[in-house]
């Protein structure tokens, strides 16, 4: 942690990014404690936080394990010190020396693939550099994206055997039920946890069957892990946007708009009061263009506006973003009132989607209980 001398909320310059780190701690708990009582292992995703003290709050010890989405990422933390990582995205062939480079540095990095293509690559390479990179068959849990099908038992072993005479470490399977974000009934999101469960235990039973081995059963996403009932068979759960929480997982269900604990500092710059509208200096490029609030039962615009203390006005939303201006106004349909902010004024902007927004800044300002700047936090960006 880089600390820093304590100061208000309302010197910080805007746009910027400002981490509640009590509603951090409360999220990353709740999650582990979720899950132990499930009898398995979490491995927090560290695709949204992309920060080493936000990684070293959720992970169980600072050497991990985690997940990663970048081999940027994947250097960052190894760098940090973290010794146990999966990299979650299909390997590309090209990227097999960096993956290469991050082992020899002493973290485990594990990769991810589908195709016998892939397993052939790895396979080469792990004769070529006598690095026996461990591998999982990703698996497709939904049809939400990636993997091969759960009963695809010929696939599954043709992947399986090509890596393990080719050289590498076959290690298991990874899934992701992506099409859980598109639901909201806890029911549905436990029947998903569970569909998501039977399809690894039998792509595990596949390889298995044919001897093959298969240590490690790894699913994982913030809604599935929230609302898992069961999880015999799997070894362990990877989720991420949990641990800082964002308006869409709270249309989703997965958390409560008050466990939200990022958002964007902005200033009022000005007013269009025949319209209805206050300009904030948070546009897109602040808050980001992402609006998957849209598809849900409410639609949050660009973001919820809250006061300086964190608290919601009612149907207050960013509803337009220009590149670097945000138009606040009240919600259509809304009775509500459109509150009496000066120039000057600052707000806080609640998130459609943490990564996207998080992506757009490079540092955390670290919140203590009093809504004062205790800490800045570095994040990273990149591929």
């Amino acid at each position: 942690m880089d600390a820093i001398m304590v100061e208000p909320l309302d010197t910080l310059p805007t746009p910027c990014l400002l981490l509640d780190e009590a509603r951090l701690r409360a999220n990353a708990e709740r999650m582990r404690a979720h899950l132990a009582g499930l009898g398995v292992t979490l491995r927090p995703h560290l695709k949204t936080a992309k920060s080493l003290e936000v990684g070293r709050i959720a992970m169980a010890s600072p050497t991990g394990p985690a997940t990663v989405s970048t081999l940027r990422e994947a250097e960052f933390f190894a760098a940090g010190g973290v010794r146990d990582l999966i990299y979650g995205v299909g390997i590309a062939p090209t990227k097999l020396p960096r993956v290469a480079a991050i082992r020899a540095g002493g973290t485990d990095l594990a990769i991810v693939l589908d195709s016998l293509e892939q397993a052939e690559a790895v396979g080469f390479h792990a004769r070529a550099s006598g690095d026996p990179v461990p591998v999982l068959i990703e698996v497709d849990a939904d049809g939400h994206r990636s993997g091969v099908a759960p009963d695809d038992g010929d696939t599954l072993v043709a992947i399986g055997r090509a890596l393990t005479e080719g050289g590498a470490e076959l290690r298991g399977v990874m899934l992701h039920a992506g099409d859980s974000y598109g639901l909201r009934d806890p029911e549905a999101l436990a029947a998903a946890a569970e569909h998501e469960r039977l399809a690894a235990v039998t792509a595990a039973g596949a390889l298995r069957a044919a001897g093959l081995p298969c240590p490690v059963v790894s699913v994982g996403s913030t809604p599935t892990a929230r609302f898992a009932r069961d999880l015999t068979g799997i070894t362990e759960v990877r989720a991420g946007v949990y641990m800082l929480g964002d308006l869409f997982q709270a249309g989703v269900g997965s958390v409560a708009v008050g466990d939200i604990a990022v958002s964007v500092l902005a200033t009022v710059i000005g007013h269009q009061r025949a319209k209805g509208w206050i300009i904030v200096d948070a546009g897109w490029m602040a808050l980001s263009r992402d609006r998957g609030t849209a598809r849900q039962a409410v639609d949050q615009g660009y973001g919820l506006v809250c006061d300086l203390a964190g608290r919601p006005y009612p149907d207050l939303l960013v509803t337009d973003a220009n590149q670097e201006h945000g138009i606040v106004a009240v919600r259509a349909g809304s009775d509500a009132v459109l509150p009496d902010l000066a120039i000057g004024a600052q707000i806080r902007i609640l998130p459609n989607h943490a990564c996207a927004t998080g992506a757009q800044h490079d540092r955390y300002h670290v919140l203590d209980g009093e809504n004062r700047v205790t800490a800045v936090w570095p994040r990273i960006n990149g591929w």
